[in-house]
């Protein structure tokens, strides 16, 4: 564990001043190649209609799912389409998911004059008893009833069922698969500890002193300035820094002012402005140490879309001259040390946590991964481009490291595969609400937060700081 490498080593901070001190050289990672090709937009066209990506994400997905559903229930099993289908038949059909809820934000709904309706508030969650899964394939749709959870589902998962149709013309499920874990290349990690940092949400422009002195003191700590022998040398095997979105705080999108005249705003700056400055001196303290990979998030200034293209060099005259700093999309997909990280900011476990019944952003990252898709809400409920001839975002190769940012709180889990895949599920928590990052260690796949804790309102009195691990 890193807390055991950074255990304290004799009264090291209370010594004389050495004229010449110890020296940490960093670990280097020994390979690193960005795997993000396919998340990378080249000709960039919005004239096309969504329908394509459903049915492109259906095309890839049967085969895989066709191929798991007759090892779950027998390689006899009749897989059909709808159209196919007979009432009372058993069978076996593929399709993609559409959840009908009736509290599903709709611009159409609101803009009906018939209605005269107000725009429905924001709310936490959009669940609601009356929603129900429905069916699709190419052709025809049919409702399912019976042995599956309306609330684990979202739209755009792709999934078997077996069962038969009812009188009724609905479908009755007995059970029911999902694409589970793709293909993993074996683990070729280093012998001995490296760690990877992952942070996200710094929430910088947030005007949060306690965030910005835990941000400083988590950059000291990375750069070695922090700490007596025994942390630095247990920080210089952090071989690389990985920043899973929301650099900036959402209070930096002042949309307000696009309301306003212009002469009112003439003379103001964008929030934004600022807070990436501030960023880009925070990544030059890093960059001029160790490699950093800069991720995209909800609210930072790059295309609002998935995939969210890199952050431009422009905005970082100081730290782009490094060439440890590597400004990349979301998600984002690289191989570490012979380990395969994959991730994104975190949009596709919130939209899922919004419309579906699972609270644990832990467990849904799990069940994206065992969908074998990153972001199945998407084009519904979740932005993205409108791919018409391939899905980025199905899982044709299981990760090592499967991360989400901008999390409530910090979790990690180790998943295990039916055909002995080895997965860490890391939830990052929000760097600016919980000041807290997290380590992975590139060895043996642990996975442990580090926390960063200042002064605060609350603990005025104590008038203590604390860096615990």
């Amino acid at each position: 564990m890193f807390s055991d490498l950074t255990a304290q080593k004799g009264a090291t901070l209370l010594a004389p001043p050495a004229l010449e001190g110890p020296v940490f050289d960093r670990v280097c990672p020994s390979s690193y190649t960005n795997c993000s090709e396919r998340f990378k937009l080249g000709e960039r066209s919005f004239s096309r209609q969504y329908a394509h990506i459903y049915a492109t994400r259906l095309l890839q997905m049967r085969p895989v799912l066709t191929k798991r559903a007759q090892q779950m229930w027998g390689a006899d099993i009749p897989v059909k389409k709808l159209c196919e289908i007979q009432m009372g038949e058993q069978c076996c059909i593929v399709g993609t998911i559409f959840k009908h809820m009736d509290l599903q934000p709709s611009i159409l709904r609101e803009i009906s004059e018939e209605h005269n309706l107000l725009p429905q508030p924001p709310r936490a969650k959009y669940i609601s008893q009356s929603d129900e899964l429905i069916l699709e394939d190419e052709l025809q749709r049919i409702k399912l009833e019976g042995a599956i959870e309306v609330q684990n589902f979202v739209t755009g998962s792709v999934i078997a069922v077996y069962g038969a149709e009812k009188n009724d013309g609905k479908f009755m499920v007995e059970e029911y698969c999902r694409a589970e874990l793709p293909p993993q290349s074996p683990r070729r990690g280093p012998h001995a500890d490296r760690f990877v940092l992952l942070a996200s949400g710094l929430g910088l422009g947030g005007g949060n002193a306690d965030c910005l002195l835990g941000l400083q003191l988590l950059v000291d700590m990375v750069t070695g300035q922090l700490g007596d022998e025994g942390e630095q040398s247990g920080v210089a095997r952090i071989s690389r820094v990985l920043l899973a979105g929301n650099l900036l705080s959402q209070s930096t999108q002042d949309k307000d002012s696009i309301n306003k005249a212009k002469y009112l705003t003439k003379k103001t700056q964008a929030g934004s402005v600022e807070a990436i400055r501030m960023l880009d001196e925070i990544l030059v303290q890093l960059a001029a140490s160790v490699p950093v990979d800069l991720m995209p998030g909800e609210f930072d200034p790059t295309n609002y879309t998935l995939p969210q293209q890199p952050l431009h060099q422009c905005m970082f005259p100081l730290s782009s001259a490094y060439p440890t700093l590597q400004l990349v999309s979301n998600p984002f997909q690289a191989d570490i040390d012979g380990l395969r990280f994959l991730g994104t900011s975190g949009q596709n476990v919130s939209d899922i946590y919004k419309y579906s019944g699972q609270e644990d952003y832990i467990e849904i990252l799990e069940s994206t991964l065992r969908l074998s898709h990153l972001t199945p809400t998407a084009p519904d409920t979740l932005g993205c481009y409108p791919f018409y001839q391939r899905d980025p975002f199905i899982l044709e190769e299981c990760p090592h490291v499967y991360f989400c940012g901008n999390a409530p709180a910090f979790q990690s889990k180790r998943v295990i595969g039916a055909d002995g895949q080895d997965v860490l599920l890391v939830a990052i928590p929000e760097f600016s609400s919980t000041q807290t990052a997290c380590l992975v260690n590139l060895r043996n796949l642990e996975c442990q937060p580090i926390s960063f804790s200042a002064f605060s309102a609350e603990a005025e009195e104590e008038s203590e700081m604390d860096i615990s691990h």
